[in-house]
């Protein structure tokens, strides 16, 4: 039986109209997002479009600061005494000249009223700004390692800390996000604590401020608020809360931004799994808050906060 071949002209191609004609109307949808985006629910700031910060670049950036402040451990070279400090220094000048190229883009994103008219030397000054802290970083983060090796008796060694605890991560992601939020770097900030957020499970604000000898034990569930404040020497376990209470608003109800809505942490406090602690309150030195507490007045120091007997008294 002879069946009619259709010419190759005749045959539609597989991504052309005629094969799938206003198959997704994008006509129409292309222009209703257009007066979404520019009228009806328009979000940008007047003035000239600029692109976001990248994830992906801030992401790398992390791991090169990481390297270059702990080479030994993070480098992925074979490093001697003979070639570390050029490793070092080359990973450090990578690693801060994309920053800055981050940092600008951020702060002309953003428009934000904290860096007014920033430009490119400003950029390159904060990033200078920053990196000279970077010795005094380490220091602390030495300090988190041995709080670390002290306060959990599963840890044979500093390498299984620094390289494997999801707490330690965090909190070296946490300093030096903190740094930037401190300089109005506030955008490239908050996405390297998210980016610390979606590899450990632990969520801390930039603006939270932390002493030395910190330690997160498992760590998956912590929050942090971003006007917290922790003291020396504190202890934490996992999903435990540092929030607010309440958020206070202005005479249009608008929240106001920036208020200290979060707990102050003394020295020498340990708060075990689960714990919820909330508001501007102040746990007092050396306590202990036991699991599943619910905290929303002042803890005295030295106390012991616990579930069962739903109140405090002196340790």
């Amino acid at each position: 039986m002879n069946r009619e071949v259709p010419r190759q002209s005749q045959l539609p191609s597989p991504g052309s109209a005629s094969a799938s004609p206003a198959r997704w109307h994008l006509d129409r949808i292309v222009a209703e997002l257009r007066v979404s985006r520019e009228e009806t629910h328009s979000i940008r700031r007047d003035g000239e479009a600029r692109r976001a910060p990248s994830r992906d670049a801030l992401e790398a950036i992390l791991n090169g600061l990481t390297e270059a402040l702990f080479p030994r451990h993070y480098s992925q070279s074979d490093l001697d005494s003979e070639n570390i400090d050029y490793f070092v220094g080359n990973t450090l000048s990578n690693a801060l000249d994309s920053l800055c190229d981050q940092i600008h883009r951020g702060a002309l994103f953003v428009g934000d009223e904290l860096l007014p008219g920033f430009r490119r030397e400003d950029a390159v000054e904060l990033t200078r700004s920053f990196a000279s802290q970077l010795p005094t970083v380490r220091g602390l983060l030495i300090s988190d390692l041995r709080a670390a090796f002290v306060g959990d008796p599963a840890a044979r060694n500093f390498p299984e800390i620094l390289i494997g605890y999801p707490g330690m991560t965090a909190i070296i992601h946490h300093r030096l996000a903190h740094l930037l939020h401190r300089q109005h770097a506030r955008l490239v900030a908050r996405l390297m604590a998210e980016i610390a957020h979606a590899r450990t499970g632990i969520d801390i604000h930039p603006g939270a401020s932390i002493g030395s000898g910190f330690f997160i034990d498992h760590g998956t569930g912590v929050v942090i608020g971003e006007t917290a404040i922790i003291g020396d020497n504190v202890r934490i376990y996992q999903a435990v809360t540092l929030g607010a209470r309440h958020f206070p608003t202005d005479e249009e109800g608008n929240v106001i931004k920036g208020d200290a809505r979060h707990p102050i942490v003394e020295d020498d406090v340990v708060i075990y799994a689960g714990a919820t602690i909330l508001g501007r309150i102040t746990i007092g030195h050396g306590s202990t808050i036991g699991g599943n507490v619910w905290l929303t007045k002042d803890v005295p120091p030295n106390s012991v906060v616990t579930q069962a007997v739903a109140g405090t008294k002196s340790a």
